[in-house]
């Protein structure tokens, strides 16, 4: 991230007259599609929910992609080191986190026009418009549409004596039943998480907060709350996790990011959150009957889910906005929506597309396209180095709390905000 601020300094000079090249565009709503040539970069992570819209975008259009995926530690820097020479590509994603940051920066060409005259654009997941907003100028669109939920193996729950078809509504009930499954032995563990991942709680534990009606941070992005009583709360419930045994250990606690998805689909753990993506979950090897979704519940009740994944938008250094448009209108299109996302149990970003042919033979795709409405999207200049950094006060916190010295925090939490305000 502090390359990202030394890039903000670089470009600032030249930002707003290249901003400007997205005020005008073609006639037609959707942008042009006449053979252009287009680069393209996005996060390794999502090479598997990408490839797909890429190739199809490719094989129904005269422009084509050219697609560049950058290793996911690197690609913040890389991004920054780009902007910095001008030479950002024609279209590139980010996370939705990372959206006030960059397009504060002016790394985006302003969309505003484009994506008012959108059709349909009210149907389209606000959520990842709001938060690529700055200053009133709309920087991006939803691309990769990911929520956290919760998952269960069904053959370890009715092993373990459970309802193989109910999975847990409060966190008192995801712990009961991880430790129900735990008592199997044998190399099955009750859950796990990415213990040493700032990312993975952030996506999986904020929303226990807001289903228990607390929230991370202030409305302005500046005040940390991780040391409310619903917070301790909940470290307290994953601490007793990892201290009995129920969560897989030591991998839990050494988790770093990369893997994490990788563990619930290999079959030998219980329940534990997860992206909503079938490609997630089953890990390429679990049969789909095998699983059950469930939205993130809070201590006792209500649900909730991070919408994360990326957005998408034109770059300040493009010189070929109308066709990088085109491919970004194209993506909230029911041919990509309905035959591409949903097809492959993705997450639409289409409220008027939840139920569709794909949704209604899955009742767990109707889950994840209903619970999108529950989520929220934390908005923060500096979410990054606060709460996403591997090495960043986020991950000291979750450390202490949930595996070392929990009289630390109130310290660990003011370094958050000191993140959060440098």
């Amino acid at each position: 991230m502090k390359l990202l601020k030394l890039t903000r300094l670089a470009i600032a000079a030249g930002a707003l007259a290249l901003m400007t090249a997205g005020a005008t565009f073609a006639a037609d709503p959707l942008g042009t599609d006449d053979g252009t040539q287009l680069s393209m970069w996005v996060r390794a992570g999502l090479k598997i929910r990408v490839d797909p819209l890429v190739d199809a975008y490719n094989a129904s259009h005269k422009n084509h992609i050219n697609l560049t995926y950058i290793p996911t530690d690197d690609y913040q820097a890389k991004v920054g080191a780009a902007a910095a020479a001008n030479a950002l590509p024609d279209v590139f994603s980010a996370d939705v986190v990372l959206m006030p940051n960059w397009g504060s920066a002016g790394l985006f060409q302003d969309l505003t026009s484009r994506i008012n005259a959108l059709p349909n654009i009210d149907k389209v997941a606000q959520a990842a418009i709001d938060v690529s907003t700055w200053d009133g100028k709309k920087y991006g669109m939803p691309f990769i549409a990911d929520l956290s939920i919760w998952v269960w193996n069904k053959k370890l729950f009715k092993a373990a004596g459970l309802d193989p078809e109910k999975g847990p509504t409060s966190l008192a009930e995801f712990a009961a039943d991880a430790r129900a499954v735990a008592k199997l032995g044998n190399g099955v563990s009750g859950t796990f998480w990415g213990g040493s991942c700032g990312g993975c709680e952030f996506f999986t534990w904020f929303p226990i907060a807001w289903a228990s009606g607390g929230d991370i941070m202030n409305l302005e992005g500046t005040e940390s709350h991780a040391n409310s009583d619903i917070w301790q709360e909940i470290y307290k419930t994953f601490r007793s996790m990892a201290e009995d045994g129920t969560a897989l250990m030591p991998d839990t606690k050494t988790e770093l990011g990369p893997t994490w998805t990788s563990y619930f689909g290999k079959g030998n753990i219980g329940v534990m959150p997860m992206p909503a993506s079938f490609s997630d979950i089953t890990g390429g090897s679990l049969p789909l009957e095998d699983f059950g979704v469930t939205p993130i519940s809070g201590l006792k009740d209500g649900q909730s889910t991070l919408v994360g994944g990326d957005a998408i938008g034109v770059s300040r250094d493009s010189k070929l906005t109308d066709a990088a448009w085109n491919f970004i209108a194209w993506i909230q299109s029911d041919a990509a929506q309905i035959d591409v996302v949903a097809k492959n149990g993705g997450v639409v970003t289409r409220s008027d597309l939840a139920d569709n042919k794909y949704s209604a033979a899955d009742p767990r795709l109707v889950i994840f396209n209903q619970v999108i409405g529950k989520g929220q999207t934390p908005k923060s200049l500096n979410v990054g180095p606060s709460f996403l950094d591997g090495q960043g006060p986020w991950v000291q916190l979750l450390q202490d709390m949930v595996f070392g010295d929990a009289s630390k925090l109130e310290a660990d939490n003011a370094a958050i905000n000191d993140s959060l305000n440098p």
